[in-house]
């Protein structure tokens, strides 16, 4: 029965040696016991992963071979749609830090991942980082610091994304420009007469067609009300992707996409016309380049679902939200942060006091 069908994404293990959980080890291809060393190897596919033909999913044909039902946690304050693989205490929002209710986690079907990046840094590195950043930061609140220092507010977060796959022909017509210069003669302000050199631009009409292979267009898959992850840091090395096995996502939270594939398809086509249009004006050549009319034709189009790592801190200053990310790959970080107005109240009071002593002492 369809209730009882075991979900592969869920499924915890337990160490053989003493019951703990086994949890994902970033930067190896193991789970481990926190409490007595013991590894296990995660089971890699050798044959790579597979990318799926994208009409039959967009067609609503085909999903029930690359689909499954998992358990979501759904954040009422901020919108984020979360699976938490490991038994925390305490469930809060990765984003918001608002508390989730357990109960009301419920079945969904998703398009399962066809690929993962594994977590490279573990989180004491990501703590390590967050000292760093925050040392940084001017006027920060002490809440701040405690909260780069708390590893409860510190949680890794697979981030999912759609990657498209597509050959590209595109067909243009439109002018090629051709710096030339020519000497122009003119007077100064005191009415001398003087020349010099002004550039102008030779117009040609041209037309052509290029052709070529759009690989891994990444476009997000999720988003929520706050707390979107910052471009700055948006950035992987998908090289390292792996075969996706759940072994992965143990002991880390996985956020499911709440972009549909029709809408990420949408924005992977308009990347592919800005794509067209860098190829179209290469061709062209020139100096400048004018694309008069450009039509895009996609083919052999196919895509996953994908997993990216971040570790994510989350609180809440004088009722409102914060939140700062790392790079689960390379370790970039951004975030938003408060100012402590009392520590720039004092420093302003500080400096207005040592300009009123020069002042003084200078009499």
């Amino acid at each position: 029965m369809k209730d009882q069908k075991l979900q592969h994404t869920e499924l915890k293990k337990a160490c053989i040696n003493c019951g703990a959980e086994l949890k994902y080890k970033p930067g190896t291809t193991v789970i481990n016991c926190e409490y007595c060393g013991h590894e296990e190897a995660i089971a890699v596919d050798g044959l790579g992963f597979e990318e799926l033909e994208l009409y039959p999913y967009l067609q609503e044909m085909g999903a029930q071979k690359h689909s499954e039902e998992i358990a979501m946690l759904h954040c009422k304050n901020c919108g984020a749609t979360q699976h938490v693989e490991e038994n925390y205490k305490s469930l809060h929002c990765v984003y918001c830090s608002m508390p989730l209710i357990l109960e009301d986690a419920k079945k969904e079907e998703w398009i399962l991942p066809g690929a993962v990046l594994p977590f490279q840094i573990d989180q004491k590195a990501s703590h390590k980082i967050f000292q760093a950043w925050v040392k940084r930061l001017w006027f920060a609140p002490n809440k701040l610091k405690k909260a780069a220092l708390d590893p409860q507010f510190t949680k890794g977060l697979y981030l999912p994304y759609w990657t498209f796959d597509a050959q590209l022909k595109a067909t243009y017509s439109g002018e090629r420009g051709d710096y030339y210069y020519v000497t122009e003669t003119y007077r100064d302000s005191k009415g001398r007469k003087q020349t010099r050199q002004v550039r102008k631009t030779r117009w040609t009409p041209v037309s052509g067609s290029v052709s070529g292979f759009v690989d891994d267009t990444l476009v997000q898959a999720s988003k929520q009300r706050s707390g979107r992850v910052p471009p700055k840091i948006a950035r992987w090395n998908l090289q390292k992707l792996q075969p996706f096995e759940s072994g992965f996502l143990a002991g880390f939270v996985t956020e499911k996409y709440t972009i549909p594939l029709k809408q990420g398809h949408l924005s992977a086509k308009n990347k592919a016309e800005s794509i067209a249009a860098r190829w179209c004006r290469q061709d062209i050549g020139g100096d400048a380049q004018r694309i008069h009319h450009m039509k895009v034709r996609l083919s052999d189009e196919t895509f996953k679902h994908i997993l990216l790592p971040v570790y994510v801190s989350a609180y809440r200053y004088r009722g409102k939200e914060y939140n700062f990310f790392i790079n689960g790959e390379n370790g970039a970080i951004s975030g938003t942060r408060p100012y402590s107005f009392w520590k720039i109240f004092f420093a302003i009071l500080f400096g207005l006091i040592v300009v009123g002593i020069i002042v003084i002492l200078s009499k």
